[in-house]
């Protein structure tokens, strides 16, 4: 069993790149909840840095990583660029022949075999990969203002989050278990969260339009940072 730590990019204060209402520290959140409860449905221990819409540090991260004893340290992005102009998947890593490359090459070969473009592994200074100890990478999975990406994101969602999970497995020499994988349809509620806010006035008013706009079962969720 390894030790992994999942980061959402972005969060709070910090939505990251965005198009057309969508914001990566939505999509990476969702996605790296997913990816570290597989994990742990194949016998891993996996943590993250952030679970809700809250501000995390590029300090706080690599922080979290050095002092928790983690063998893996796996961020999650999406990309941008110029509207509808680049497209496909990535992975960074902070140096060449390194075993976080190792690992990023695993990774990203199950990725693209979801339909994104492979534009491969790339070497990189971000934080994240330079200050943490252990071998750490960070995916770009797909771009988020690009349509056919999106779409791939979207009706992929679990493949991807699969395909990343059994490339980590592989680093460590075992192979997914998709019988503890499957999601019981039965049980599933899908919940649309349309922001989070500071004051509960703002709050009421989004909620108010939403109701406007027939919307009837639009509620208000309260919740702490941790």
């Amino acid at each position: 069993m390894a030790k992994w730590l999942i980061d959402p990019g972005h969060g709070g204060v910090d939505s990251g790149a965005s198009y057309k209402g969508r914001r990566e520290c939505d999509d990476v959140l969702r996605l790296s909840l997913r990816v570290g409860e597989l994990l742990k449905n194949n016998n891993e221990s996996g943590h993250y840095t952030r679970v809700t819409d809250n501000t995390i540090s590029l300090n706080e991260r690599s922080s979290k990583e050095n002092n928790g004893g983690f063998d893996y340290f796996i961020s999650i992005h999406r990309n941008a660029y110029k509207q509808e102009l680049a497209k496909g998947s990535e992975i960074h890593v902070y140096a060449n022949g390194s075993v976080a490359e190792q690992l990023a090459n695993k990774v990203n070969s199950e990725v693209i075999k979801n339909g994104f473009i492979n534009r491969g592994i790339k070497v990189s200074n971000f934080h994240v990969l330079r200050e943490t100890r252990c071998p750490a990478i960070l995916l770009e999975v797909g771009f988020i203002d690009n349509t056919s990406d999106n779409f791939i994101f979207d009706s992929k969602f679990e493949q991807i989050a699969q395909s990343i999970v059994k490339g980590c497995l592989l680093q460590i020499g075992k192979v997914i278990n998709s019988s503890t994988n499957n999601l019981n349809n039965d049980e599933l509620y899908y919940r649309c969260i349309v922001g989070s806010f500071k004051k509960r006035g703002n709050a009421e008013s989004r909620k108010s339009e939403l109701i406007e706009k027939g919307y009837k079962d639009t509620f208000i969720e309260v919740y702490k940072r941790k």
